[in-house]
């Protein structure tokens, strides 16, 4: 098992154009990771959010590919960008999210779920699984997958969401096993709510929505999380510091539940 310092490493980050993808990337890049490839699938608001992280971190060399990981070709596609630009991978983080506001069940659109699955579950296998060779070659690396409480706890409206992040956690704690034969650690971390995101802004446009997450607001007696409360645990997770730590699966959720 090889642990690299910040400085020795490449970082890739999907979803990361906003919202906590965004906010793990610029905290990974500021705690000194000099090479960083985001993503997003449009390529105008890409740059942009590549532009505003050298602004806070103007040493790193921050690139942005164009893909949509849900879709495997694209997802080996994104992975194969990062290494042909710097020649490794040693961090990779998935931040992808479904565009659906919670719902009950029985109103969920046919033609959401399939969706919804390719969105919260495929773009994270797709991305591992094209990762997982790199990283080997490097003989060590970090995996680190936003999942989410919803995965932990039986939440009304999120029937599709929650057996997704579930998934997604269970599929992160199994491959750290797998991983730790190669000096590979993989986490999940596990938001509720999370103000200042675009979700936040969608699900607090929906009426059945907010009125259940204005409910779990009320329980966040430390507070709502934005993105940039849970990017710090990612940069932790990622760093040297927890080079003995694989296989959990961490809720940040200012209080709401414990588990």
């Amino acid at each position: 098992m090889i642990v690299r310092d910040f400085k020795d490493c490449t970082a890739l980050v999907s979803g990361s154009t906003g919202g906590i993808g965004f906010e793990i990337a610029a905290q990974l890049a500021e705690a000194g990771v000099p090479r960083l490839m985001i993503n997003g699938r449009g390529q105008e608001r890409g740059e942009e959010a590549a532009a505003r992280i050298r602004q806070r971190a103007p040493a790193c060399d921050v690139r942005f590919t164009a893909a949509d990981p849900s879709v495997q070709e694209q997802a080996k596609r994104l992975v194969q960008s990062t290494v042909d630009a710097f020649g490794a991978l040693d961090i990779l983080v998935t931040s992808i999210s479904g565009k659906l506001s919670p719902r009950p069940f029985h109103e969920v659109p046919e033609d959401a779920i399939d969706r919804l699955v390719a969105a919260h579950l495929q773009s994270v296998l797709y991305t591992c699984l094209a990762a997982m060779p790199h990283l080997m070659a490097r003989e060590g690396g970090v995996i680190i997958n936003m999942s989410s409480d919803a995965a932990k706890i039986a939440t009304p409206g999120e029937v599709v969401q929650g057996a997704c992040k579930a998934a997604v956690s269970m599929f992160s704690r199994t491959l750290a096993l797998e991983g730790s034969r190669h000096g590979i650690r993989v986490h999940s971390l596990t938001p509720s709510i999370i103000k200042k995101t675009d979700a936040y802004n969608m699900v607090m446009a929906d009426e059945f929505s907010k009125k259940l997450f204005e409910k779990a607001s009320a329980r966040a007696r430390l507070g709502v999380p934005g993105p940039e409360d849970i990017a710090p645990m990612a940069v932790f997770l990622a760093s040297p510091a927890a080079s003995k730590i694989t296989g959990q699966t961490i809720s940040i959720n200012g209080g709401i539940s414990a588990g």
